[in-house]
């Protein structure tokens, strides 16, 4: 099984404080992985870890096969707060995706623009929360990349616009075969598109597969009835 994450004893501390402890688990390649767990447990620090943005305590992290931070052409990622550049267009910020990635998908990243009704001409700085995250979604998917992070990418979207990046993802990544680790407290939301696993609570991996491997374990349950199960049993 190819692996686009592999950790070993992962860790991380700040300033005395573990926020992440013994992490321990693999991600295969072509899958679609949601990161659950409460605010503050540490999804973010592994994101980060991951993305090569922090370096680790204890421990070993390897992506797509190398140090993290050292394959960028490969990697995509959306922090939470969905980064733009205000004073640039969203035709600029085409533009400047088409002029950093060699993978760039000129071609999505205009129809879905459009799609999405928005204003080649606006300017970053005047769209709204959630239209700046449907322009950093866009720009991370068009980059095309092997390895997509996003964290809590949906979190400015109203329902419906949730609903339909959600199915925008599911189909670039059946299109591409590039893997996806998104994480979200919306664990509804994951559940439409999710085939892997990951929980995380008190800064420790709770549980790590395949989703329907985990439901199996639990019958009668639903995901988020089984997240649950977890998160109370680590408490």
């Amino acid at each position: 099984m190819d692996a686009v994450i592999q950790t070993q004893g992962l860790g991380k501390r700040y300033r005395g404080k573990q926020a992440l402890t013994e992490c321990t688990l693999t991600v295969p390649a072509g899958t679609v992985t949601g990161l659950v767990g409460p605010n503050g447990t540490g999804k973010s620090t592994l994101l980060n870890l991951i993305t090569g943005m922090l370096a680790p305590t204890e421990g070993t992290i390897r992506v797509l096969e190398e140090a993290p931070g050292t394959q960028l052409a490969r990697v995509g990622f959306v922090a939470q707060e969905t980064p733009t550049y205000a004073g640039l267009s969203i035709a600029d910020h085409l533009k400047l995706g088409a002029h950093l990635n060699p993978g760039w998908d000129q071609d999505y990243a205009q129809a879905r623009v459009e799609r999405l009704g928005l204003d080649q001409k606006q300017k970053a700085g005047k769209l709204s929360g959630g239209q700046r995250a449907q322009l950093a979604l866009t720009m991370a998917i068009a980059k095309r990349p092997d390895l997509l992070i996003l964290d809590e990418p949906v979190a400015a979207l109203d329902p419906l616009a949730r609903r339909g990046f959600m199915d925008d993802l599911t189909v670039a990544a059946r299109d591409t075969g590039m893997s996806v680790v998104l994480s979200s407290h919306l664990v509804s939301d994951l559940d439409r598109v999710c085939d892997w696993l990951i929980v995380l609570t008190g800064g420790r991996v709770r549980a790590a597969g395949p989703l329907r491997g985990l439901l199996a374990a639990h019958p009668g349950l639903t995901t988020e009835d089984m997240v649950l199960t977890y998160l109370e049993a680590a408490s």
